[in-house]
């Protein structure tokens, strides 16, 4: 484990030597690397789930869950790996007669090297040690180095055992995964030459400070931080008038969902004047139960945003949230759209179990609303089948990295076709942190123009001896043909 700056020359050699190695190691052995620590996690559960629970107040069945979703997601990666389109090969033929005139060219995605991956704290699995990142790093053929989270210490260093365990003995290669600790490591991490990619799940300021320190190396690195989200969620005329007391309940159950230390928390809400929903919603949430955050820090922290909130002018607190000992309570507090529009606070996240609930006359107005907030993972509409909400699905396409239709936001499938990214401040990053492209992130395009065929790459070779789909001249080939 690292936790002094000085060792970090030392043990990040051993990374990029790993790199080297992992570009000449078949793709389907590095398919069975990820099964293993599949396989290893789920036989080390009953382990690691008492330890999650005392580190990080969560309840027992979510962290089961969040153990199954980690295992799932590295098994999933495990098959994009064996299925191959991940590397988008692609090959033409040279034409001389074309203008200008074409050369032989091939072209596929290729591993960049050591990747930093920041641990999260919310979920001390599927965001963690062996979670998407770290997964989606090994899927590209690249080395990892996890910065643990300081709010789940001992959870990331009893995984951090069992990942490098399995690893060792399917035959991966010294320095193919490490683990780090320590604010001073990690910053230098970021900083370090034989680091190619960081990415990062937290606070605003902690991830805007290490995209600064990659941006700002003589040779710039690809920083992919998961930052801040609201997920607005527009309910139309039509759907309150139907539904009210069904998405109040939906809203309740949702902001709350793990103390609402989501980052797909339903924490603005757009509804019509006269709409019951905000005191349904209050009432479904008033007599909770406390609970504990994350870290104590958390905690803090969202007990100076509920007073921040609530100070307001013109804000109406509908369910009062309190801080203590014992834990938090949730909060729910209503605004006019004219109150909204005028106060940037009601645009910003509060972490933890919190919404906020605007009233509006015209739908129309709540589209302008939504294309001045800053980008969010998630915005969600609730509608009826005859309203027409081209302009507010328009407004949140553009804030947007995925927009849902019914259903709340909290819940983030693991499949070949999610977006979980956003614009500034949800991501600093074009690609998604969840599913099957997450491995993009850790790959860069690299060509070959008239290569001798020895030289190439079997992904690129004639005949197609790895079986993986390829596009040739043009056309799409998902069988060996060429």
């Amino acid at each position: 484990m690292l936790t002094d700056p000085r060792d970090l020359d030392a043990a990040l050699a051993r990374s990029a030597a790993a790199a080297e190695t992992l570009r000449r190691i078949p793709d389907v052995v590095r398919a069975g690397w990820l099964d293993a620590v599949a396989d290893a996690l789920d036989a080390g559960r009953d382990e690691l789930v008492p330890i999650a629970r005392r580190e990080t107040h969560l309840a027992e069945a979510r962290l089961v869950g969040e153990v199954a979703r980690t295992t799932g997601q590295l098994r999933m990666l495990a098959d994009v790996v064996r299925e191959g389109s991940y590397l988008e090969a692609v090959l033409d033929s040279a034409d001389p007669t074309a203008a200008p005139p074409r050369p032989d060219l091939r072209r596929m995605l290729v591993p960049l090297g050591p990747v930093v991956n920041f641990a999260a704290s919310n979920f001390p699995f599927a965001f963690s040690v062996a979670g998407g990142d770290t997964a989606a790093a090994l899927t590209a053929g690249c080395p990892v180095i996890v910065k643990a989270h300081s709010g789940h210490r001992e959870l990331s260093r009893r995984t951090a055992e069992i990942v490098a365990r399995a690893l060792t003995e399917a035959g991966a290669p010294d320095g193919v995964f490490l683990l780090a600790e320590g604010r001073e490591v990690g910053t230098a991490l970021v900083a370090h030459p034989l680091v190619k990619a960081g990415s990062f799940t937290g606070s605003i300021a902690g991830g805007r400070a290490l995209f600064d320190i990659a941006a700002r190396r003589p040779d710039p690195i690809p920083f992919y931080g998961e930052l801040g989200s609201i997920n607005p969620v527009i309910v139309s005329p039509g759907a309150d008038a139907a539904r009210a007391e069904e998405l109040a309940t939906g809203l309740a159950a949702s902001f709350t969902l793990g103390a609402g230390q989501f980052c797909t928390k339903p924490g603005l809400v757009f509804v019509p004047a006269g709409s019951r929903i905000p005191e349904l919603a209050a009432a479904s949430v008033a007599a909770a139960t406390p609970a504990q955050l994350l870290t104590g820090s958390i905690g803090d922290a969202y007990a100076g945003g509920w007073d921040d909130l609530v100070s307001i002018d013109g804000v109406d607190v509908l369910a009062e949230a309190t801080a203590g000992p014992e834990g938090v309570t949730p909060g729910v507090v209503r605004a006019t759209l004219e109150v909204f529009a005028a106060e940037p606070r009601l645009r910003e996240e509060l972490f933890g179990p919190a919404t906020v609930l605007v009233t509006y006359s015209d739908i129309a107005r709540v589209a302008a609303a939504v294309s001045g907030l800053d980008g969010s993972l998630t915005g969600t509409v609730h509608a009826e089948a005859d309203e027409d909400v081209t302009a507010v699905v328009g407004a949140l396409s553009d804030r947007v990295g995925r927009v849902l239709f019914g259903g709340w936001p909290t819940g983030v499938a693991v499949t070949w076709s999610q977006h979980h990214g956003g614009p500034w401040p949800a991501t600093t990053s074009l690609f998604t942190s969840v599913g099957a492209t997450s491995v993009r992130r850790f790959q860069r395009p690299l060509a070959f123009q008239d290569a001798p065929h020895a030289a190439l790459p079997e992904a690129l070779q004639d005949g197609n001896p790895l079986g993986i789909p390829r596009r040739v001249d043009g056309v799409l080939e998902l069988e060996a043909t060429r």
